[in-house]
């Protein structure tokens, strides 16, 4: 679920990249990147931790130039967390190109094989940010008119892109000497959103993961681009578009809306608060309806993400809604838990409770999601430690039980606690005297209530359904050795440095 952004404006951009990224931090903490273009040439910075503290003095003012991308990284399953696969990437031939991507390609192995085998590319890592980049750069060679680019060139190498490439990808990329380059697979899966600005010296233009990116910058939104979309700013300034997908399909991960997008955001039209205020609406339609739910005192969120829903939980319920954790917003990530111990410290050194919120009450603790059930059921422990003398826990969104093939580091089913499990034994595994879940076709009615234009969605790690159709059980087979391998990998690194 990286955050990218691209920026063409007639003064120096390097702010701008760095204000947005510092916008879209949420998005992706492992990692940071900038590149400018100044005419042919580029400018490029780039280094794991978070914005802040990859970019000093001296790295901004080696980014010169009036264009530029940016990227911060959150790594997928299976990938490492190294400075070799920050972004973005680069290639120097046939046009020198540099590349931002935010989504996963599922058919990135194959893209390799064909890539060194019959067109004589080499990629350097492991990243399928790198194979897709090598897939453009080649089609954009093939589409070139006499070594020569121009929009219609680059569309049809767009057009190509997406006959050969699967899965989820939102773009931005400079092609040194001709502007900036944005595009969208063709379900939408992951997000892409266009600003502008009218300067002094003409019409400049933003692109971002969200349009929390834009706003808080003086661009407004010009509106998202659509699935299967290309979009290209010449280095004149003049902006073209065209749509380069046969059948697109708007079908936006849901989980953007659940969890990982900003509140303030608006992604395909749709307000990402206000679908989290109906998520909470359509909770409390079943909650009315739970005979052993009826006797709740207090409503609690789980800081941040679910205070959307569980404020309107409480108010459709007409029960008291109150802040009952209080969250440390400076404690780094821990990046390595490999025992239940150290998860319990982490959990407890980021959320404390405030005790006379739980004392000889019955509370429902409303959070987006459960997915290994470990941070659920240290927080459920927390509440009865602080006194409470029920605890409900509900869900904003359904049993997460199927790892997500698109961007979001999902673990495996194993790893899941919702699979294989019914709400009873979950509520038992995480402690809770009982335990409710938003229905799917409930969360996919909260956000269409928000936008009845959505019609499709990306939930699979839901309903187990993948709207490209060519993930297969020996796909996520493989997944699952790739993630149980780093892990591995991490583990014995870990041992070695003590």
């Amino acid at each position: 679920m990286c955050g990218i952004v691209g920026a063409v404006t007639h003064t120096p951009v390097n702010q701008l990249l760095y204000d947005g990224l510092l916008l879209l931090q949420h998005r992706g903490q492992d990692a940071a990147g900038i590149v400018t273009s100044e005419g042919p040439v580029f400018h490029m910075y780039k280094a794991p931790g978070y914005v802040r503290d990859v970019f000093r003095t001296r790295n901004m003012r080696e980014l010169t130039g009036n264009a530029g991308i940016g990227h911060c990284r959150y790594p997928t399953a299976g990938s490492a967390s190294s400075e070799l696969e920050s972004q973005p990437f680069y290639v120097n031939s046939p046009f020198g190109i540099t590349l931002a991507h935010n989504g996963n390609l599922t058919n990135s192995e194959a893209l390799k094989r064909e890539l060194f085998q019959l067109d004589f590319r080499h990629v350097n890592t492991n990243s399928d940010s790198e194979v897709l980049l090598n897939v453009l750069a080649l089609e954009l060679e093939r589409a070139a008119h006499h070594a020569k680019l121009d929009a219609n060139a680059i569309f049809t190498a767009v057009t190509a892109v997406h006959k050969r490439c699967r899965g989820a990808y939102a773009i931005v990329a400079m092609i040194a000497g001709y502007g900036l380059l944005a595009f969208r697979d063709p379900y939408g899966i992951r997000p892409l959103i266009i600003g502008v600005n009218e300067a002094m010296g003409g019409t400049e233009y933003l692109i971002a993961s969200e349009s929390v990116a834009l706003e808080p910058l003086g661009f407004q939104v010009l509106r998202d681009v659509t699935p299967g979309e290309a979009i290209f700013i010449d280095q004149t300034g003049r902006f073209h578009a065209r749509q380069c997908a046969d059948n697109p399909r708007l079908c936006p991960c849901i989980f953007e809306f659940v969890y990982l997008a900003r509140p303030d955001s608006v992604i395909d039209g749709t307000s990402v608060y206000e679908a989290r205020l109906r998520m909470g609406g359509e909770l409390a339609k079943k909650i009315a309806g739970i005979p052993e739910a009826q006797d709740i005192d207090v409503v609690i969120p789980i800081p941040d993400s679910s205070r959307p829903s569980a404020l309107e939980l409480a108010n459709t319920l007409g029960l008291k809604y109150r802040e009952g954790f209080v969250k440390n917003r400076y404690i780094g990530r821990t990046f390595i838990m490999p025992g239940q111990a150290i998860r319990r410290k982490s959990v407890r050194q980021k959320l404390n409770p405030i005790g006379m919120e739980f004392k000889d009450q019955v509370v429902l603790l409303v959070d987006d999601s459960i997915v290994r059930g470990t941070t659920s059921r240290e927080i459920v422990q927390m509440a009865r430690e602080a006194g409470a003398r029920k605890v409900y826990f509900a869900s904003a969104s359904p049993p997460v039980r199927y790892p997500n093939v698109y961007g979001i580091d999902m673990p495996t089913p194993q790893e899941l606690v919702a699979t294989g499990r019914t709400e009873g034994e979950i509520a038992t595994e995480i402690g809770a005297d009982l335990l409710i879940y938003q229905e799917l076709e409930a969360l996919k009615r909260a956000v269409r209530s928000a936008n009845p234009r959505l019609k499709e969605f990306e939930a699979s790690c839901f309903d187990g359904y993948y709207v490209t159709g060519d993930v297969t059980a020996d796909y996520l087979s493989h997944l699952a050795r790739e993630r149980d391998e780093s892990r591995d990998e991490t583990d014995e690194s870990l041992f070695a440095t003590g």
